[in-house]
């Protein structure tokens, strides 16, 4: 009951995002030169430039609209205006005295996107790219710059930080992930429903000062805000989805339940096991249009994840053809974990004229999360039986070493957080204000008891440090048992922070160059258990310029001092224990790129580089297990990551969108100055192809292709251990996703085979079409007898069939 008041509470409090869009530009004459006092009007409204030929003038969007200019001696132009809520879209019309400078077109094109160096992602091709987990992330990992060696994951690394160096934002509302996940397959849903999005950008770098502390990257997502009245439906053998939108004259809604079972996946791993896992999740966005200058938006939340996993055995054989090694494990016990969260926010936006725009949002968020598991492992480690004739092809036929590992887990994590914020623009002739102010209190509550127990030919094995060594079978041990890992703490976290951020833009025309400038300060003071606060700044600055009639090309530079104050995982050590002085680790960015448009086959094409630097300091060093980030919780490394990414994307095929991405990465770190060594996101190269594709004669047979290369990243090490003894590196990953679908009810090519569906199509996927064992980290098996450590490779997905099936009326 305490739960459902307090997401009453949060859902009670106030509103969501601006449903008009501003045009603006500078109007020109046949000489390129501006134009004082052109009218531009659309409906009632209107307005002048200025004596530079600038213009401003907000549009209520997802409504086409009739935008006029009009000029004493020029012939009026007219052109044809569609918006995106929120979107800042710049036209730079030439006014001709002879002929009428525009037909009827829609602008759709966010050319503030360009300037700022962010992608931009369509929802239709997030929905119909295939892959093991669907969606926003599953597309990122096709751009350069972005890795995830793990396709039950919905984590990502951007150019060489980690999966909690990246910001996610839904209509401004930061969203969060679970804190006690170790695996992708634990993971379920994202947040992030593809049924509901409306629009995505994405920066991997350099990004604006409006964007919030985080080292990595920037995904920006917004809801839909005028869905239509309509349902859709889509099924696959991994479960279901529905949503539905209602559009009404002042208020509209679009609402989505999903249903995930990853057995599919899973089942077809090395490890056989009881697995029967359940993802939901529900979530509504709401949006009440008040009148021209007020709305109201609230976006609603919840999931549960329900994680019950019994593994029975597990064959792994890795080593070389001239010494093949195997390991075979025969498990009892189960783990059963659970995963619950929810969102509230609301956020108002008051446009009091058409140069300002103020926005209030308050948003809480509130998990419980339990991990409880007793697993006995028992294992053998030797060499496989390799005679190709032989009975026994593959099972071990020589044992180098026996032994057992007992695990056992009983966390508890509850955590609340809630927050408040506000946030302004002001537009004046060539110039942007942005600003900001916010406040977030994070109360977190966590039980962490787990040990393991392990003896290696009969022998129990100790701690890896500690003053008391055993050496048997060499000579007897008369010590007392001790669990080789062993973790009982309580921590509660009161975090309290205060954040501001400023940021001017201006755009200008110098000599024959046309720019766009932005500066832009943050500054965030946070406070842990009442312990002394700490403050940081980040100053971020970018600039784009391009040829003033050269519109095909774009060039891009950005600085910025990038600061990531703590959040709770950071604070917690591999003990458990919290360190409430740890600073902001930080990152200075270097980022130059080029954007050139061109047309190849009659059809159009965008190629795209960034060349970039990140200077580390004050790092938190970390461990990666699976998907499981254990922190040192000290500041003592430093480090650095420097890279180059290129993509080329456009109609390969007409009609369809794809590309051809390229990353060159390398990132190191140095720990308490002993040298540098590689992180452990250290992806040295990613290659990545989305094509788009149907058969000429029957455009209904639609195909897509999603293919992943990474070179093999660190292979990591044991948290207890010393990272510079383990810098072996896994095999390469590579993976091809293909989907085919056939469209028998499409309303843009007036097909339909089935009534009463606006759409309806069936398709099938393949996931890693080639079968290739991927790996995404090591076990560590020890062996008492040679006094070695083993690290056996924990491979991803095999091949893996699915059918799938959507509809919508």
């Amino acid at each position: 009951m305490r739960k459902f008041h307090l997401f009453l509470m949060v859902i009670s409090l106030g509103t969501v995002i601006g449903q008009q869009g501003v045009i603006r530009g500078v109007v020109m004459d046949e000489n390129q030169l501006p134009l004082p006092n052109v009218s531009v009007t659309v409906a009632s409204t209107g307005t002048t430039t200025n004596e530079n030929g600038f213009y401003s003038i907000s549009l209520s969007s997802q409504t086409k609209q009739n935008l006029t200019f009009s000029h004493i001696g020029h012939k009026p132009a007219t052109v044809q205006i569609f918006l995106k809520p929120g979107e800042i879209f710049e036209l730079n019309p030439v006014l001709s005295t002879k002929i009428d400078q525009f037909g009827e077109v829609i602008v759709r094109a966010n050319t503030q996107a360009k300037i700022k160096g962010l992608v931009t992602l369509t929802p239709s091709t997030i929905r119909n790219i295939s892959g093991a987990n669907a969606g926003v992330e599953n597309l990122l990992l096709s751009l350069p710059g972005v890795n995830a060696n793990n396709e039950l994951s919905t984590q990502y690394a951007v150019r060489g930080g980690n999966y909690d160096e990246n910001l996610v934002y839904v209509n401004e509302i930061e969203v969060y992930r679970p804190l006690l996940v170790r695996s992708g397959q634990q993971e379920g849903l994202s947040f992030l429903n593809p049924d509901l999005i409306q629009q995505v950008q994405f920066s991997a770098g350099g990004f604006e000062a409006v964007f919030g502390d985080k080292m990595s990257s920037a995904l920006d997502i917004q809801y839909q805000t005028s869905p239509g009245n309509n349902i859709n439906l889509s099924g696959s053998l991994l479960g279901g989805n529905v949503s539905w939108g209602i559009d009404k004259e002042k208020w509209s809604a679009v609402t989505g339940v999903r249903y995930r079972d990853n057995s599919l996946l899973v089942n077809q791993k090395e490890t056989e096991t009881n697995y029967r896992p359940n993802y939901t999740d529900i979530q509504s966005f709401v949006t009440y249009r008040a009148n021209d200058k007020l709305v109201f938006n609230a976006l609603a939340a919840h999931s549960l994840n329900r994680y019950n996993y019994a593994p029975t055995t597990r064959q792994t054989n890795f080593g070389t053809i001239d010494q093949p090694i195997a390991l075979v494990v025969f498990y009892q016990g189960n783990e059963v974990d659970r995963y619950q969260t929810t969102l509230g926010a609301l956020k108002s936006t008051w446009l009091p004229n058409e140069r300002n725009s103020i926005r209030l949002i308050i948003s809480g968020y509130q998990a419980e999360e339990s991990e409880y598991f007793d697993i006995l492992a028992q294992y053998r480690l030797g060499e496989p039986n390799t005679d190709i004739g032989g009975n026994d092809l593959g099972e071990v036929t020589f044992t180098q070493g026996v032994g057992s590992q007992l695990t056992h887990a009983r966390n508890n994590l509850h955590a609340n957080i809630v927050e408040a914020k506000i946030k302004g623009k002001h537009i004046r002739k060539n110039h942007q204000l942005d600003w900001g102010v916010g406040y977030k209190k994070e109360q977190i509550n966590d039980r962490l008891v787990e040990w393991e127990v392990i003896d290696s030919s009969g022998f129990s094995l100790r701690p890896p440090s500690g003053s008391i060594t055993n050496q048997e079978p060499y000579t007897p041990f008369s010590g007392p048992l001790e669990a080789f890992q062993n973790v009982r703490t309580t921590n509660k976290t009161d975090i309290q922070r205060l954040t501001a951020y400023s940021q001017w833009s201006h755009k200008g025309l110098w000599g024959n160059t046309l720019y766009w400038f932005n500066f832009g300060v943050r500054t965030h003071r946070w406070e842990v258990n009442s312990r002394g606060a700490q403050w940081v700044f980040s100053p971020r600055a970018q600039l784009s310029f391009r040829p003033k009639n050269k519109e095909h090309v774009l060039f891009r530079v950005a600085i910025g001092d990038y600061a990531q104050p703590p959040f709770y995982r950071e604070l917690r050590d591999a003990n458990g224990h919290v360190n409430t002085q740890i600073k902001a680790q930080r990152s200075l960015h270097l980022v130059s790129g080029y954007e050139h448009s061109f047309s190849m086959w009659d059809r159009p094409f965008v190629f795209r580089s960034e060349l970039y630097y990140k200077r580390l300091s004050d790092l938190n060093p970390y461990t990666l297990e699976n998907v499981r980030i254990r922190y040192s919780a000290e500041n003592n490394g430093k480090g650095y990551a420097y890279g180059l990414d290129m993509r080329l994307n456009g109609e390969f095929v007409p009609g369809t969108e794809s590309w051809v991405s390229l990353g060159l990465m390398s990132t190191e770190q140095n720990i308490d100055g002993r040298g540098y060594i590689p992180r452990p996101t250290d992806q040295r190269i990613k290659f990545a192809m989305l094509f788009q594709d149907y058969v000429p004669n029957m455009p209904f047979l639609k195909m897509n292709l999603n293919l992943v290369y990474n070179t093999g990243l660190p292979g990591g090490s044991p948290s207890y251990a010393d990272p510079y003894d383990f810098q072996a590196r896994l095999r390469d990953y590579k993976r091809a996703d293909l989907g085919i679908s056939y469209v028998l009810n499409d309303p843009d090519q007036n097909r339909k085979k089935i009534p009463g569906f606006d759409t309806f199509s069936l398709g099938i996927e393949i996931f890693n079409i080639f079968d290739v064992q991927n790996a995404i980290t090591n076990t560590w098996v020890r062996d008492v007898s040679s006094k070695r450590q083993f690290g056996i490779p924990n491979f991803m997905t095999p091949r893996v069939f699915n059918l799938k099936l959507s509809a919508g009326f």
